[in-house]
């Protein structure tokens, strides 16, 4: 409580940085958790349905009816109904467009927050620095004010820039821990969702090819030049 106005300063910035620390982790780690369940679940429900259809039916039953696989299945659907005698080429090849665009956005939208760990890693051990020269700075005054190094002199300044030093080091750490922590769960979820998309796709061609054949129901009213061998 006696520290020099700077160094509190810099002992009160740290405080706030590990508590931001610790809230973004509780925060996004419920966020990635949840969103990593229900794509596991998703992707599961797709690669068990024969039939588009029938994984959308599977996929709107319970918890997964909302979520990034969600509106990938409805990006799908809304595809299919705006290529209306077109090819089956050209509908998956917009597709995957469409579906890459989502993908990247719930990628951008989930790792949202994650980048100020990084940040808070990078500079607390240089703030806590800073408070560890300005205190010995103010040991060395002390020094020459009174022109003795007697301990009761040299310990206020010493110790409050070890503290500082303490302070950046715990917001540092968890920092960089939970950021790195972070970016494994996110890269595991990218690929969740890069599988349930190459579901979607692969659920669409089967459809498409079944409609060509006379082997499924119609998905949607195909051009008659669709394909080269036609």
């Amino acid at each position: 409580m006696q520290a020099d106005i700077v160094v509190k300063a810099v002992m009160i910035g740290l405080a706030f940085a590990s508590l931001v620390t610790w809230t973004v982790w509780l925060a996004k780690g419920i966020e990635l958790a949840a969103s990593r369940r229900r794509a596991q679940s998703c992707v599961r429900k797709l690669e068990r349905a024969d039939s588009l259809d029938a994984a959308r039916a599977e996929i709107a039953e319970g918890w997964t009816c909302e979520g990034t696989v969600a509106d990938l299945m409805t990006a799908a659907e809304r595809e299919l109904q705006r290529s209306g005698d077109l090819s089956s080429e050209g509908i998956k090849e917009r597709l995957a467009i469409a579906l890459s665009r989502i993908e990247a956005k719930a990628g951008r939208d989930i790792a949202r927050g994650t980048g100020l760990l990084a940040t808070i890693g990078a500079t607390a051990p240089f703030v806590g620095l800073f408070g560890t020269v300005w205190g010995i700075m103010n040991a060395f005054i002390g020094i020459s004010q009174t022109k003795t190094t007697n301990l009761a002199v040299v310990a206020p300044g010493i110790a409050e820039a070890l503290l500082a030093t303490a302070l950046g080091l715990v917001a540092a750490i968890p920092a960089v821990i939970i950021y790195n922590v972070f970016a494994r769960a996110l890269s595991s979820y990218r690929a969740l969702l890069s599988d349930a998309s190459g579901e979607i796709v692969q659920h669409i061609s089967r459809d498409l090819e079944r409609q060509e054949r006379g082997l499924g129901p119609s998905v949607v009213a195909l051009s008659r030049g669709r394909s080269a061998a036609e």
